[in-house]
């Protein structure tokens, strides 16, 4: 009866530090799980404002000039001729833009583009010698653009977080001038004409560049562009000393169309553009 006992009382001494030794071992719980990390932010979602200069030179560089006769029994025979010049308008061009841009899907951003520049060193006058049947005549021209401006969609792919490359395109503007003039002489008699185009044309544009986020707000860009302002007329009477009635009409043609190549700098404003919210870790 005493060996029972003492087997009872040692079995449960056993028990005890058993349970209580286990009671000391470290637990071993499942880690927290933690939240996903945020979506990077729209780095370039929002509005900016730049600077922009570069070199702009024409496609077209040629002004027609045409004269014919007004009537069918002129008094003055062969008159009519015509005459290509060849000019340039090539030139510095600064000027500013503004936008915006909306990141979308994380790598693409598309937005709208409009600006306007100044272009300086334009005009170009030219005069030649032609033959206008059989007379000898004296052609002078002059183009040029003052400024040119565009309103874009842009669409571009980020090959970085900050390295974006787009296309662009739209509608293009600009202050456009031609002139021309001519002088003839035959026998004692002297005609002159001349007739100018000065006015704002509205025609597309197209292109594409590179632009860097070299800072949180400041970003740099390289940009290609080429424009079309169609195709400028104008029209004159030649008017001979010693003839009542003008006895011929002059007109002369030029496209305004060519390219821009420039660097610009912009500003973001990144008003709509959430904070990235910091990530803290909890155990």
């Amino acid at each position: 009866m005493k060996k029972s006992l003492l087997a009872a009382t040692a079995l449960a001494l056993v028990v005890s530090a058993g349970s209580a030794l286990a009671a000391d071992l470290p637990s071993k719980k499942a880690a927290p799980l933690l939240p996903p990390p945020p979506p990077p932010a729209a780095l370039w979602t929002g509005f900016y404002v730049g600077l922009n200069a570069g070199y702009t030179w024409d496609e077209s560089s040629s002004v027609t000039v045409a004269s014919g006769s007004l009537a069918p029994f002129n008094p003055i025979v062969g008159i009519a001729g015509s005459g290509v010049l060849g000019t340039s308008v090539d030139g510095f061009i600064g000027g500013g833009q503004i936008g915006y841009n909306y990141q979308f899907a994380n790598a693409f951003v598309a937005g709208i583009e409009a600006d306007i520049q100044g272009v300086a060193g334009s005009n170009t006058s030219v005069s030649s010698v032609a033959a206008f049947g059989p007379l000898t005549s004296t052609i002078s021209a002059s183009k040029s653009i003052d400024y040119l401006g565009t309103v874009r969609g842009r669409l571009g792919y980020l090959v970085t977080p900050s390295l974006l490359i787009y296309g662009t395109g739209g509608l293009a503007y600009g202050q456009t001038n031609l002139s021309s003039s001519v002088f003839q002489a035959v026998g004692g008699l002297v005609g002159t004409s001349s007739s100018a185009f000065s006015d704002t044309r509205v025609g597309w544009t197209a292109g594409g560049g590179v632009e860097w986020l070299f800072l949180p707000k400041w970003s740099a860009k390289v940009e290609y562009l080429y424009y079309d302002l169609g195709t400028v007329s104008t029209s004159g009477v030649i008017g001979f000393t010693g003839i009542a009635a003008p006895v011929a009409t002059t007109a002369s043609s030029a496209r305004f169309n060519g390219h821009v190549v420039r660097a610009g700098v912009n500003y973001h404003f990144n008003l709509f553009s959430p904070a990235a919210a910091p990530v803290v870790a909890k155990y």
